[in-house]
């Protein structure tokens, strides 16, 4: 597939990236990447997204070229959709009328482009993007770099995340060599909080339960806690991280209350506890310790369903920092 996707980027020359609603490092820096790898081949291409960049990635080289739009409103030779689990995600109302071509790393995502790229080996749909360059002959340059590597930190949780491997260390390597500086773009994603996003993470953590086995725990986020704290969506980003660091916790959901009964529910896990699968059941998906879904439910209901589900991956999962359990 990745064959075809050169074939497609050397036949045609207008371009457009984009990606799902409340970009992430992985799909703004591979979207970033790509969009330099396509300038550097000298090929008109840009970022289109229907929300900002978040203030986490606007050091990213590129960010401020990102054109935020309500719909595609320009002509394109193809359109390329990041790290999205189906058509609808980019917000895009009228992407399927376009060329589609799907590139992502989730192995739970739609076959809804003209051209799908999936790699479910890939850490990061950066991996991909780098590999293209590499494929295409393009130049590494320090802005693809800090692109790709933004991509890689951020998708591996910072390399904590069982996605990292030999391989993901490898490519790390080769774009520090290329430019990215490591401790600069860790400073600009993890170190340039806005005040409101500590007070808004003090109050949802204030929410923390666990289980009566004390291995699964929750946090909730109401529209109420935001108001109050002056924080946005954006700054509740990585918070599901620190539930996860209690020793005996190994898996985590995050309830952020959106609108009208709408909630999106994050959910993390350690070791070999599924939560994609638990995400599945409800429409979403993800990676095996990552993942998540949107959905119009009441509260107490469906975090009693989650909650279940979860203690179902749990219970299944042998391994507990490196001890056999059995299941309660």
């Amino acid at each position: 597939m990745l064959g075809q996707v050169i074939e497609l980027i050397e036949k045609h020359e207008r371009f457009a990236i984009t990606s799902h609603i409340r970009p992430d490092g992985d799909s703004l820096g591979s979207s970033l990447a790509l969009c330099w790898i396509l300038r550097g081949l000298k090929k008109d291409a840009e970022v289109i997204m229907c929300d900002h960049v978040p203030l986490a990635y606007s050091k990213l080289p590129g960010s401020e070229l990102v054109r935020v739009v309500p719909d595609i409103d320009r002509e394109y030779d193809a359109v390329f959709v990041i790290e999205c689990s189906d058509v609808t995600r980019p917000g895009l109302p009228s992407l399927n009328e376009q060329f589609v071509v799907n590139i992502d790393h989730h192995s739970t995502t739609a076959l809804f482009g003209d051209l799908n790229w999936i790699d479910s080996t890939a850490a990061a749909v950066g991996e991909m993007i780098y590999n293209l360059a590499k494929a295409i002959g393009s130049r590494i340059t320090p802005e693809i770099a800090s692109c790709v590597y933004a991509a890689l930190l951020t998708d591996t949780g910072s390399f904590h995340f069982s996605n990292t491997t030999e391989r993901t260390f490898k490519i790390a390597s080769e774009l520090v060599k290329h430019g990215a500086q490591p401790a600069k773009l860790s400073q600009a994603i993890f170190y340039s909080y806005p005040y409101a996003k500590i007070l808004l993470i003090g109050t949802v953590l204030s929410t923390l339960q666990r289980d009566e086995s004390g291995r699964i725990a929750w946090i909730t986020m109401t529209r109420k806690a935001m108001t109050e704290s002056g924080a946005n969506e954006d700054d509740s980003d990585g918070v599901i991280n620190y539930p996860l660091t209690v020793g005996d916790v190994e898996a985590v959901a995050f309830f952020r209350e959106l609108q009208d009964s709408t909630y999106r529910i994050s959910l993390r896990s350690k070791n070999r506890v599924n939560v994609a699968r638990v995400a599945e059941q409800f429409g979403g998906g993800g990676h095996c310790n990552a993942a998540g879904f949107t959905i119009k439910a009441d509260y107490d209901h469906l975090s009693k369903d989650v909650i279940s589900k979860l203690k179902e991956a749990v219970q299944t999962s042998p391994v507990v920092n490196g001890r056999e359990i059995k299941p309660r």
